[in-house]
């Protein structure tokens, strides 16, 4: 049975035009275990007293070894008239949630194999790759795999965490990153930069059935868009990982 606890908030911050950045730390003092690429769910409820949830993926970037966390770190989108951004948008410092987890399965597993992962994600899908950041120069050192970030925005300012994944590129053998913008590329171009969707990036990177696992995560069309492109090259069902991501009222 998962846990459920309360949280507090610590800190938070605007980091697009429409998605705020919360740092939450247990209101019982202990520590949180989590796997990258796992979620947390917010409970509350509606104003006529009804039980709801949403989901989030825990964005904290963590140690390599697993150990367990002080804050839980997550993004969250701000939808016009949604009862969770009426919660978490107007939650002040020292207020608290109640909340679970953590769940899901959406990680990076030892039994592995490939020689190369594809992540792929747009708006806050990303989440769950920030937190497992510390895992790649551990498993690229193992085992020598390496790794394509491949993110998608309409705009340089709705590219969350940007700065931090092209730090970590420059500086981290095996992982790389690629910027796709739908609307408007940069002002000033950078290095990894796409104009167009992230199908168009990850079918410059050549996917290979025989070497490649695919990370899906974030808007739901482009998930089962990206997973249909991939079926077509011929990846098998079980080398593509999906996560949904659907802003709910």
């Amino acid at each position: 049975m998962a846990d459920h606890y309360s949280l507090q908030l610590v800190s938070a911050h605007m980091i697009a035009p429409a998605v705020r950045h919360m740092v939450f730390r247990r209101a019982d003092g202990q520590p949180f275990s989590f796997v990258p690429g796992q979620f947390i769910q917010i409970h509350f409820h509606y104003a006529d007293g009804k039980p709801t949830k949403r989901s989030y993926s825990v964005g904290t970037v963590g140690n390599a070894d697993g150990a367990p966390v002080d804050a839980i770190e997550i993004a969250v989108s701000y939808v016009d008239g949604g009862a969770a951004t009426e919660l978490l948008g107007g939650l002040a410092v020292g207020g608290t949630v109640e909340a679970s987890g953590p769940y899901g399965r959406f990680c990076l597993f030892d039994a592995d194999k490939n020689a190369r992962y594809l992540l792929v994600a747009t708006g806050t899908g990303v989440t769950p790759y920030r937190a497992m950041l510390p895992l790649i120069p551990k498993l690229h050192a193992g085992r020598g795999c390496t790794f394509e970030l491949i993110y998608g925005a309409r705009t340089e300012a709705e590219l969350l965490y940007g700065d931090e994944f092209a730090e970590f590129a420059r500086t981290t053998p095996g992982f790389r990153f690629h910027s796709c913008f739908s609307r408007q590329p940069r002002a000033v171009p950078r290095e990894g930069d796409i104009h167009g969707r992230v199908q168009v990036a990850l079918a410059a990177l050549k996917p290979d059935p025989a070497n490649d696992i695919a990370y899906l995560c974030g808007n739901p069309d482009m998930v089962d868009e990206t997973f249909n492109l991939l079926k077509e090259i011929g990846l098998p069902v079980p080398q593509v990982r999906r996560e949904k991501y659907i802003s709910s009222r």
